[in-house]
């Protein structure tokens, strides 16, 4: 008897799941990427001319000196700008500009996450890095943009060993940018 119940249970359990997904949607379907009547299937990349402005505020070549390694190679274009940086030394290098950010926010929000925050001057512009006590050789610097908003650089030694000063070279990455990549 009890396998009987058993039984008639998994049976009501398919059953209700094979009707519990089955659904009618109104409209008719169209494959992904195809455009409707209004939409032309492409975004005129031509409108947005400082598209990818954040990612090219320093060379590569900068980008390699400043952290200590011989070649720095972009791995990622879009909200946040990364690099790995090879050489004598070895690192991820990681720049954000929030246009709209705010330097109080930023810090606020490191505060909240555990890191150790430390006000210092950059360029004479007011910054503060921010350091995870989990990941001593990890190291942030924000600072306000000149136009708008905030930058941001992180530089992660790709290693185990922790820089003598693992500030340093964000530091001078937000030197660089702050100055006109001078």
């Amino acid at each position: 008897m009890k396998r009987l119940f058993t039984l008639i249970a998994v049976l009501l359990l398919v059953l209700g799941l094979g009707t519990a997904c089955a659904r009618d949607i109104d409209g008719e379907p169209v494959a992904v990427g195809a455009a409707d009547g209004e939409q032309q299937g492409h975004v005129d990349t031509d409108q947005y001319d400082k598209l990818l402005l954040e990612c090219e505020v320093l060379s590569t070549a900068q980008i390699a000196q400043a952290v200590g390694g011989s070649v720095a190679r972009g791995t990622f274009n879009g909200a946040i700008c990364r690099w790995l940086v090879e050489g004598a030394t070895s690192a991820s290098v990681t720049f954000n500009w929030f246009e709209w950010g705010d330097p109080n926010v930023e810090k606020q929000t490191a505060k909240k996450l555990g890191y150790e925050t430390e006000n210092i001057k950059v360029a004479s512009q007011a910054a503060f890095t921010q350091r995870d006590p989990q990941r001593p050789a990890v190291c942030g610097v924000t600072a306000r943009a000149p136009s708008r908003g905030v930058f941001t650089w992180w530089v992660e030694p790709r290693t185990a060993a922790v820089p003598a000063d693992p500030c340093a070279a964000p530091i001078k990455l937000m030197e660089l940018l702050l100055s006109g990549g001078q």
